[in-house]
């Protein structure tokens, strides 16, 4: 990939060459971040040894410690290596359906929609509410987010599917516990430069004659 971007007529394409240096540069954060690891790694055991040796028991409490950060960073990158999908590195369209119940299942998917707002807060991703259609008494019927973020897609993309709740209502006068629905679509946002190649033999052709009561042109002009 580093190959391609020094040739003469790299940037010839602005929007494929764009999308070139953002995927590379994802993968150079990724072998930056292991390389920094594995060195910290190997720091930390040669202190541990020193520190044994001496019976230094402080500098062992504060590498126990590091030993810890290490870990939770070892976790992160490896989240990272299996978000290695197609289009894992991708910004997200995110889409919650309130399903068969009401005011309580829309409900419930307004209660998914702050979720994942907040989620996003979280991770520092950029939220955008593309459409939102209020419930009839409380929550949503429908809304769609749109998701701005390194690898949104990655991280979201299984939560697609139907989400269920089950409670005692409080819409409910009688306090009975209901079972309320929501489904989620997520879909990676794409370049627009993406190109469709639709092959001759996947086309049909129907050929209609013109009919009715009469006149010249009767089964003569094909459409």
């Amino acid at each position: 990939m580093e190959k391609a971007t020094s040739a003469p007529d790299f940037w010839s394409d602005q929007k494929q060459a764009q999308v070139t240096m953002r995927r590379l540069s994802a993968l150079r954060d990724l072998i930056e971040g292991w390389q920094s690891l594995t060195d910290r790694v190997q720091d930390a055991i040669e202190l541990v040894e020193m520190a044994e040796e001496e019976g230094d028991e402080a500098s062992l409490a504060e590498l126990a410690e590091e030993a810890q950060d290490l870990e939770r960073e070892i976790d992160q990158q490896e989240l990272m290596l299996a978000l290695s999908g197609e289009f894992d590195d991708r910004d997200a369209i995110l889409s919650i359906h309130a399903g068969e119940g009401g005011t309580e299942a829309q409900d419930w998917a307004e209660m998914l929609l702050r979720m994942y707002l907040r989620w996003a807060e979280k991770k520092g991703f950029k939220t955008t509410i593309l459409d939102r259609m209020p419930g009839e008494e409380a929550g949503i019927k429908s809304a769609t987010v749109e998701v701005k973020g390194p690898y949104a897609y990655g991280y979201l993309k299984g939560e697609k599917g139907n989400h269920r709740l089950v409670r005692i209502s409080p819409f409910d006068s009688g306090a009975r516990r209901h079972t309320s629905f929501a489904k989620v679509e997520v879909m990676p946002v794409l370049d627009d430069d993406i190109e469709i190649d639709i092959h001759p033999k996947d086309i049909k052709m129907d050929v209609f004659l013109s009919g009715g009561a009469g006149g010249q042109n009767v089964q003569k002009n094909a459409t």
